[in-house]
């Protein structure tokens, strides 16, 4: 009885081993990249500002490898917000730490009826790496004017938080290209951009 107990005292550990240490590897939390930190201006939006804060509020809630905080000096800003008169446009990144970015937050959107969260939600995801896509149902933020100005959703959905988590997944690059694009959200079919 003794040399069963023995036995079966070193068949246990033995045993239990490689099960301890398979729950330990599973239950171990991934490796995460550093966080990019994006500063913006907003001192230049006037009334977007309460838009602004939501739309970023949106996006810092949905992602992880990139937070977006005001400035604390506006002219060394990351990207900037500002109001203008004419429709929406913005840069199209990912901008990284140093960039030079701009989200104009045009009246024209809002004054035919669509909603300003949203516009700042949809402008700033043009500075995180995501491009239009009109097409796309309201639970699209990348969507923009497509589904009409009922459509008031102003979080990114499932795809474009990992398409923005994977824009930033390397954490901040060593070199930052030195032209972007600028995309104008119009209403026509198609989509004129310049480089900047």
């Amino acid at each position: 009885m003794i040399k069963r107990i023995v036995a079966l005292t070193a068949l246990v550990p033995a045993m239990l081993g490689p099960t301890v240490g398979i729950a330990s590897a599973h239950s171990a939390p991934p490796a995460t990249a550093a966080v990019v930190t994006l500063t913006y201006d907003a001192s230049g939006a006037g009334q977007w500002a309460g838009p602004i804060k939501q739309a970023v509020k949106n996006w810092n809630d949905a992602v992880h490898n990139v937070r977006l905080v005001p400035s604390s000096t506006p002219g060394s800003a990351d990207y900037v917000y500002e109001a203008t008169s004419g429709w929406p446009q913005a840069t199209l990144g990912p901008i990284f730490p140093g960039g030079n970015g701009d989200v104009q937050l045009g009246r024209q959107a809002v004054d035919e009826g669509y909603d300003a969260t949203r516009i700042a939600a949809h402008e700033t995801g043009h500075i995180l790496g995501l491009p239009d896509h009109y097409s796309g149902p309201c639970s699209e933020l990348m969507s923009g004017h497509g589904p009409g100005t009922s459509c008031t959703n102003a979080k990114p959905d499932a795809a474009e938080v990992a398409q923005v988590e994977k824009n930033y997944s390397a954490g901040t690059p060593a070199m930052r290209p030195q032209h972007h694009q600028v995309v104008i959200d119009i209403w026509s079919g198609r989509v004129p951009t310049a480089s900047r």
